[in-house]
Formats: C-alpha cells, sequence, structure tokens
C-alpha cells in the first residue's frame, strides 16, 4: 500500500512541537499504566504473544498422542485454558473431502471423499482452498466435545512468526494428532503436498472454546473470529 507523506511548512512544524511540549510526558508517548491505544488494542495477535500464553501445560488429556502412525512413543498431551485449548505437535497433510486437482486419490494415497463436518451444503469440505484443522476422534485419551470444542469451532495455528486462523474441519485417528488441511498448510508457508509435505514439528494449535462459526466454510468468519478470539487470549 502507497503512503502518502504530508510536509509540514516552517511555522506548521513549529505550532506542532511547541503543542508537543506542553503536553505532559505520558501525553507524547506510552508511560507505565498507559492504556493501549485503539490502533494497538485492535492490533492481530502476534506469534511471539500466543506462544508465550501457551508456555505452560494444564493437561486435559488423559495421556498423550503420537504425532505419526509409526512413531515409538507418545508425547504430544492436550492442554487447556479457560477460553481455549491446544498442542504442540508436527504436521500432516489432510487432503481428504471434495476432490480437487491439488487433493484426489493420485496426489494422496490416503485421500478419502469425506469429512467428519460438512458444508452448509451438506457437501464434503474442500481440503485444498478452506484451512482447516483435524482433531483426534473421541476416545479415553481426549474428547474434544468435552472441551467445548465442534465442526467450525475456531482454531489459531501458529508456525515459526506465522499465525493463521481456521476452523476444526475433520476427525482423525484417535492416537495421532497433528494434522491440518492443505490450505492451512499452503497459507503458513508449509509445504502442502499430502505425500511429501507437512512440517516435522514446531507447530502449535490453539483451538478456542464456544467459538464455531457459520457457516464453517466461511474463510472470512474464521479469519475475525480468530483475531477477536486471539486478542482477547493474549489480554487485549
Amino acid at each position: 500500500m502507497r503512503t502518502r507523506v504530508l510536509a509540514l511548512t516552517s511555522a506548521a512544524c513549529c505550532a506542532a512541537l511547541l503543542g508537543a511540549a506542553a503536553l505532559p510526558a505520558s501525553a507524547t508517548g506510552p508511560g507505565v499504566g498507559q492504556e493501549p491505544s485503539a490502533a494497538e488494542a485492535g492490533a492481530p495477535a502476534s506469534a511471539a504473544e500466543l506462544l508465550a500464553e501457551v508456555r505452560a501445560c494444564s493437561r486435559i488429556s488423559k495421556g498423550a498422542y503420537r504425532t505419526d502412525s509409526g512413531a515409538s512413543r507418545a508425547t504430544v498431551p492436550v492442554c487447556g485454558t479457560g477460553d481455549a485449548v491446544f498442542w504442540k505437535a508436527d504436521m500432516d497433510i489432510d487432503c481428504d473431502g471434495r476432490e480437487t486437482k491439488a487433493c484426489n486419490r493420485k496426489t494422496d494415497p490416503y485421500f478419502l471423499p469425506e469429512t467428519a463436518f460438512p458444508s452448509s451444503r451438506g457437501e464434503p469440505l474442500d481440503s485444498a482452498v478452506l484451512p482447516h484443522v483435524v482433531v483426534p476422534g473421541p476416545s479415553k485419551v481426549w474428547d474434544y466435545r468435552r472441551s467445548g470444542l465442534t465442526g467450525g469451532s475456531v482454531v489459531a495455528v501458529v508456525y515459526r512468526d506465522r499465525v493463521r486462523y481456521g476452523v476444526i474441519g475433520d476427525t482423525g485417528p484417535t492416537g495421532i494428532i497433528g494434522e491440518a488441511s492443505y490450505a492451512m498448510a499452503k497459507t503458513l508457508g508449509i509445504d502442502p503436498d499430502p505425500s511429501t509435505g507437512g512440517a516435522e514439528s514446531g507447530v502449535t494449535y490453539i483451538a478456542f472454546k464456544d467459538s464455531r462459526v457459520s457457516p464453517i466454510e466461511s474463510r472470512a468468519r474464521a479469519r475475525s473470529r480468530g483475531a477477536e478470539r486471539a486478542r482477547e487470549f493474549v489480554g487485549r
């Protein structure tokens, strides 16, 4: 976006300096205890802010999950706060749902033509277009439904310095965690190829309780609601 810069005349410049000098120090910059400006309060929550809120884990799962079917140990717990549920894992690529050029039986050997949660038209979700996250199917380890989550609940996904918002769109194996759609991976700069892509580690998933958006396929509503809940989550 092109930024317009206005030039001050010498008289206007002097008046501006005199006006600033007449103001108390707290009025010319941020001070201790000062409320953030409207712009600061409405700024998107950063990756660093969100990660700071999930440093400590209050485990809500009865045990842990594996990141892949071949993993030797289950190392990923599901953690909870008053407003959200989170886990830190890898990212496998989910291409299930609507068959497209990117997601089909040729590109993904494990392709399934449906998703656990359909679109508002009763059709499978489009994993190539809709950023969404896969949660483990309900089990004795953890049942997402008992944590205030469902299909369409908003999720913030953090990878490196990027934050992207999506919804819970599918369920996976009961013993594995760490999976998101082709579209979610792509928006985060992760290779979305369902056969060779994904991220081995460093992905944080923050699912906000009681945050369901409708229709589930609305990317705009997921982004808007996600940004709002994320700001509340980091305390602004």
